[in-house]
Parts: structure tokens; C-alpha cells; sequence
């Protein structure tokens, strides 16, 4: 495949590139969703405006204005919008700067690192790999290398058991919603202590620990919005 030498907003020109990293600049409106799909490189997700919520098949993941979030190749994975969405996409080879396998999580985006992605994402596709544009990519290298994943988890586990598949798709549609547990187990189909015992052996972790991690995903997106303190908290 001929690949342009200056800019594309299709991920399939960035997989086989002669270089270890090429980077993508897309925009996005808010609500669009990019449906389940995997791509042969890694990818550090990063967006200078609006909030992305990722999904993979078990687990959820939000990623905050100054955060990105590292996807290693071959993972599949669904995106959603929430507001008008910038997004920069960096593809890293990792078997050209032998970085090894990297697990995947949510990095803390330094003003360096950030600065070195919206530089990358203005050289073109096929960048001089001994000028500016290679000497970006080895910053960006060091940079993702030293970043330290947050201290507060932004992940989110997802069942696979059907009952708590019900449950918990109405949870994360609606966090706010205070049914106890008790209250749904006729939702569910199954007894409280069944369902108490599928959050400990399914999400490895309770009920109520759970939806508080759901709630903390919608606040950190109303807050990126703008909404008032006090809003968010009812």
C-alpha cells in the first residue's frame, strides 16, 4: 500500500510505517463512538479537548484532559466521545526501539510529553527519521517510558456473567441511580447474596466499591465540562 507522505486520518496507513512511532490527529464530535476493533501497533491515546471513556472486553476505562491512555497492539477495544473530541494517536512499533511489551493504563501526560505529541502529530506520515521529526519520536520514547500511571485507578471491570451484565449496563448508563442491592436482584435474577458473591468472584471487588468507581467516571466527565461542584456531587 502507497502511503502519503503528509497527513491521514486512516489508522491503516500508520501500521507499517518504516519508523517506530507515526502520529494521527482526528477530530471527533461529541456522542460518536468508534466501534470494537484492534490494531497491529500499540497506541497512546491523548485528546487536547473532550474526554474519552474506552471500553475493552473487560474492563472500562476514562481518560481524563491530562492523562492518556497506552493500548497495546492486538487489544480490542470500542471509544466513546464526550464532548467535542481532539484526538492525537501516536502508533508505536515497539520491536523497532525495543520498548518491550507494555501493559495497558492510564499515563499522566507531562507538559513535555504533551508539547512532544502536538509537534509529531505536524511532521508528515513518512518524517525525516535523522531530523526533527525522528529526534520528536525518541523524546516521545523517554517520555512515555518515565511516565508513571496514576496513583487512582481509571479502570473499570466489566462482568461476564449475564446477570451482572444487566445490572451494571444500567448502572453505567445511569450512575446516580441509588438502588441497593437488594433492590436489584429482582432486575438481575438472581438473590442479593448470588449477586454479592458474582461481584467478588467476577470484578474482585463489592457492590458498592463498584458503582463508586462508575460514579467517579461520570464526575471527572461532567467536571471536564464544566459543571458545577455542586452539581456533580448531587
Amino acid at each position: 500500500m502507497a502511503i502519503s507522505k503528509t497527513h491521514s486520518t486512516d489508522p491503516d496507513d500508520y501500521q507499517n510505517l518504516p519508523q517506530a512511532i507515526g502520529a494521527m490527529s482526528k477530530g471527533f464530535s461529541g456522542g460518536f463512538v468508534i466501534a470494537m476493533h484492534e490494531h497491529e501497533r500499540d497506541q497512546l491515546l491523548y485528546a487536547t479537548s473532550g474526554i474519552m471513556r474506552l471500553r475493552t472486553v473487560g474492563e472500562a476505562w476514562i481518560v481524563p484532559r491530562d492523562g492518556a491512555v497506552y493500548i497495546p497492539g492486538g487489544v480490542q477495544h470500542e471509544i466513546s466521545m464526550h464532548g467535542e473530541v481532539d484526538m492525537r494517536t501516536l502508533y508505536i512499533d515497539t520491536k523497532m526501539n525495543d520498548a518491550g511489551p507494555r501493559a495497558m493504563c492510564v499515563i499522566a501526560v507531562s507538559n513535555l510529553l504533551r508539547e512532544l505529541i502536538l509537534a509529531l502529530s505536524e511532521e508528515p506520515i513518512l518524517y525525516d527519521q535523522e531530523g526533527r521529526g525522528g529526534l520528536i519520536a525518541q523524546m516521545i520514547e523517554l517520555e512515555i517510558t518515565r511516565a508513571r500511571e496514576r496513583e487512582i485507578s481509571l479502570k473499570v471491570p466489566l462482568p461476564k456473567d449475564a446477570r451482572l451484565q444487566r445490572l451494571c449496563a444500567e448502572l453505567l448508563a445511569n450512575p446516580a441511580d441509588r438502588r441497593t442491592l437488594d433492590a436489584w436482584s429482582d432486575a438481575a435474577g438472581a438473590s442479593t447474596r448470588t449477586l454479592a458473591r458474582l461481584f467478588e468472584h467476577d470484578l474482585g471487588m463489592g457492590f458498592n466499591r463498584w458503582r463508586q468507581r462508575i460514579r467517579f467516571h461520570k464526575a471527572l466527565e461532567a467536571l471536564s465540562r464544566g459543571e458545577p461542584i455542586s452539581r456533580v456531587a448531587r
